[in-house]
């Protein structure tokens, strides 16, 4: 690893971790824990909203509203009913050929097997969609999660999202339930994510850590991963 690898805070009463300096009592491989991250730019490459916006013959609209909305400048929900608007018609079949195109992010699949091998569980909060996230929740081996799911009728999206919309409150609770279901303190969670919509439960979180994030995000984290491999995260457990 570099130093370029990994974001670096200075301060003080600094304890080693492998090849990092962690200045807090890190979370334990050697107790149960809770992971949790975001999808779209986190889990995988891609950003699937911006793959739908492609089908739709939007993708640039679409790329500049994710943009913005990961950079903190358009609130996340007012940002994804506009992007949703823009995939009204689009059939539903092309959730197959978006999945298809999508790549777990290098590192991610280790680290869920090396997770859950010293008795951790793993969930993802996504601002996406449960027409994708299912099937990759499924490949993956992970515990929880949610997303949000798009009206359909006559086999085609309607433009508008069904129920609540996972905005930051949403992925915040999601943590804290999912950690309060399993018995593991909040001491022992890490939330993993790169937009602003993840920053409350980064914060809220053991470890807290920005992967590829925008500037406010790695700001708000405890620590910063600048590579993708996820397997980087495991650097930072005891």
């Amino acid at each position: 690893m570099t130093q370029e690898d990994v974001h670096f805070v200075d301060k003080s009463d600094e304890t080693e971790v492998g090849e990092v300096s962690v200045d807090f009592a890190a979370p334990t491989l050697s107790k149960p824990g809770l992971l949790v991250m975001d999808v779209d730019s986190t889990l995988i490459d891609e950003e699937v909203i911006d793959e739908l916006g492609e089908a739709a013959g939007k993708g640039e609209e679409i790329s500049e509203v994710t943009e913005r909305a990961m950079r903190g400048e358009l609130e996340f929900c007012d940002a994804l009913r506009a992007r949703v608007a823009l995939l009204k018609g689009l059939p539903v079949s092309v959730f197959d050929t978006v999945h298809d195109k999508l790549h777990f992010t290098n590192g991610a699949l280790e680290l869920i097997d090396t997770l859950h091998a010293h008795g951790w569980k793993v969930g993802v909060v996504s601002g996406g969609f449960h027409e994708v996230v299912d099937r990759l929740a499924a490949e993956g081996n992970i515990d929880f999660w949610i997303a949000n799911r798009l009206e359909v009728e006559d086999s085609k999206l309607t433009g508008q999202v069904l129920g609540e919309i996972v905005c930051k409150t949403v992925k915040l609770h999601a943590l804290r339930a999912w950690a309060e279901r399993l018995g593991v303190p909040m001491s022992q969670t890490v939330a993993v994510g790169d937009g602003a919509n993840d920053i409350p439960m980064i914060q809220a979180a053991g470890l807290g850590l920005a992967f590829c994030a925008k500037p406010k995000t790695q700001l708000a984290a405890d620590e910063a991963i600048n590579t993708r491999d996820l397997r980087l995260v495991l650097d930072y457990l005891r």
